[in-house]
């Protein structure tokens, strides 16, 4: 099987840890265990109950424990309608494997994470696609979306909040989609991993898996959760979709770490408290994004209404690679092409890490745009 280049995480794995102000990081300020110990308040029972537990494989599909603390995070779910995976991109890519047959019609909204396009591309899939666009503030055309869904489309797969731009499809949306899915016959892969980072409200939008019949969530405990070290994810579906990934999880991951399920359990037993920290970070640290755009000519962004990253657009004329090899170069600072999501002319910002670290990295950021010819302000 071929496959393209992946072309976000290459880029992520050449630099992330050679940079000295990461802001392509995605995650929210990560916890450290010591802090998951913290929220939970039993810092010595879950500390026995770590040092007891004995490595085997557990249970394959996540212990009960676990799968009912995700089930919790949806209305309409039980612990029968969870798997839990190798982090979310073991979730996509079990999912598409699972649905996916040679010559299916895929409908992949633009930009996204690219295993929605290249996965269902590898797997001899029909990938048609439709991309937001920038002047319609990352938006869906849903009449465009209707149009390509035509009757028999297998899939429709999305992100939502919307990685790169953290764009959010609200409920509104959301069922309209799913009326289109629906008169197609069509499953809907909703890449969710931001969910719970809206910027207004309680700061989770409804979930695609509670709103269709045919709806597949899929979270991690990476972004809001501020656990990506887990490397614990899940799909949340009807059983029968189940029942083929677990087909296909057999031959690839077969399950997650006990200690990983563990320490996640531990986690969204202390869920709200997370959550509420994520929204604080998000949010204040947003303020803090918001506020240097608005003080520069040379850049422009849709405002995130969810989710850890933005698009920034620079007046800058350098390819996006270019712009963004140079920046690491002369200041330290790490950004991720735009043209890894297929966007010239732009880069993504990841905004909910340390919030010292967003401001130094856009100063310097500034003072970089400026050598190359920018403004330093907004008259």
């Amino acid at each position: 099987m071929r496959i393209e280049e992946f072309g976000v995480e290459l880029w992520m794995n050449a630099h992330e840890t050679h940079c000295a102000y990461n802001l392509a990081e995605t995650c929210v300020r990560s916890l450290s265990v010591d802090e998951v110990l913290a929220f939970s308040g039993r810092r010595e029972e879950v500390l026995a109950e770590l040092t007891g537990l004995r490595l085997t494989y557990g249970a394959i599909e996540g212990t009960a424990r676990l799968r009912s603390l995700i089930a919790g995070l949806y209305e309409h779910q039980s612990a029968d309608n969870v798997v839990v995976t190798h982090g979310a991109i073991g979730a996509n890519s079990l999912v598409h494997r699972a649905l996916v047959d040679p010559g299916d019609r895929v409908v992949s909204v633009l930009p996204t994470y690219q295993q929605h396009q290249s996965i269902p591309e590898s797997l001899g899939a029909d990938v048609v696609t439709t991309t937001l666009r920038e002047e319609h503030g990352w938006q869906l055309d849903l009449a465009e979306l209707e149009r390509l869904a035509t009757p028999g489309t297998k899939l429709i797969a999305l992100t939502n909040p919307n990685n790169p731009t953290g764009a959010l499809l609200d409920a509104d949306t959301l069922q309209r989609v799913v009326d289109i899915a629906r008169s197609a016959g069509a499953w809907i892969l909703a890449d969710e991993v931001y969910r719970g980072t809206d910027q207004e409200g309680d700061g989770s939008t409804p979930s695609i898996a509670d709103l269709y019949e045919k709806g597949i969530a899929v979270g991690s405990m990476s972004k809001p959760f501020s656990l990506a070290g887990l490397r614990l994810g899940w799909i949340v579906a009807p059983e029968d979709v189940l029942l083929g990934v677990g087909i296909h999880r057999d031959y690839d991951t077969i399950s997650v770490s006990q200690v990983d399920d563990l320490l996640a359990s531990v986690a969204l037993e202390s869920k709200e408290q997370i959550l509420e920290r994520a929204r604080t970070i998000t949010r204040r640290n947003l303020g803090v994004l918001d506020a240097w755009v608005a003080s520069r000519a040379d850049v422009g962004y849709v405002r995130p209404a969810s989710g850890t990253t933005a698009l920034l657009r620079f007046a800058s004329d350098v390819p996006s690679y270019a712009f963004c090899e140079g920046l690491l170069k002369d200041t330290g600072v790490l950004l991720t092409p735009g043209a890894a999501f297929g966007i010239e002319g732009t880069a993504r910002i990841g905004y909910a890490d340390d919030t010292d670290t967003l401001r130094s990295g856009l100063a310097l950021l500034g003072q970089y745009l400026d050598r190359l010819g920018g403004s330093t302000g907004r008259d």
